[in-house]
């Protein structure tokens, strides 16, 4: 199987981080999205949106993060980090249906408003902007760390794919500014989701 990525996506940082916790190996190739190689044909050609990250399983070509985690979970043995039992699929694909519909999106607003536009050189970061997605945000956050008060895992009592699904977008909390403060579950939980090897070896820089 090959994985088109870009290091800088935390989209496709977890089929990576997935993949490397479920023990299956991926061939790899790295899409420069910033330069325009997303728009290039032959990549369209396996995802008509020209993003990362797109899966390839022979003549399957798969995009959209969590589908390509869940297929990587098909494949791989028998693991609590995808559990068979039918309750456990389902919470974790609650849990990745939440990230991409209500905690993403603002952490996009952010990573956007407080890193690319400075980087790309388009003007100042929109307050507006800002303020809104802030207010979306601390709501799914709050849901998210009284879960975590309760729970030391979002699915079960350990590590699954769900929580690497919903870290991943964390991985621009600090240089895009996050309003985490006071959400100290996260904070816990996300400690300890930044000291496993498939995170350390799936950051930018590694």
């Amino acid at each position: 199987m090959k994985l088109y990525y870009h290091p800088a996506s935390p989209f496709a940082r977890k089929p990576r981080i997935a993949a490397a916790l479920l023990g299956i190996e991926l061939e790899t190739q790295v899409v420069d999205i910033l330069a325009g190689a997303g728009q290039a044909p032959d990549y369209l050609r396996l995802n008509p949106h020209g993003k990362v990250p797109t899966l390839v399983d022979g003549d399957f070509s798969l995009w959209e993060s969590n589908a390509i985690v869940q297929y990587l979970g098909e494949k791989a043995a028998d693991t609590s980090l995808f559990p068979r039992d039918s309750r456990s699929r389902a919470d974790i694909l609650r849990w990745q249906f939440w990230e991409s519909t209500t905690w993403a999106p603002p952490s996009g607003v952010f990573i956007y408003e407080n890193v690319l536009k400075p980087l790309l050189g388009q003007g100042e970061a929109d307050g507006e902007e800002i303020r809104k997605a802030t207010e979306k945000f601390v709501r799914a956050a709050k849901v998210l760390d009284d879960h975590l008060a309760q729970h030391s895992w979002l699915v079960g009592d350990t590590l699954t794919v769900a929580d690497t699904s919903v870290a991943a977008v964390l991985m621009y909390a600090e240089t895009a500014r996050y309003p985490l403060d006071g959400y100290e579950h996260i904070h816990a939980w996300f400690g300890k989701i930044r000291q496993l090897p498939a995170w350390t070896a799936t950051e930018p820089s590694a």
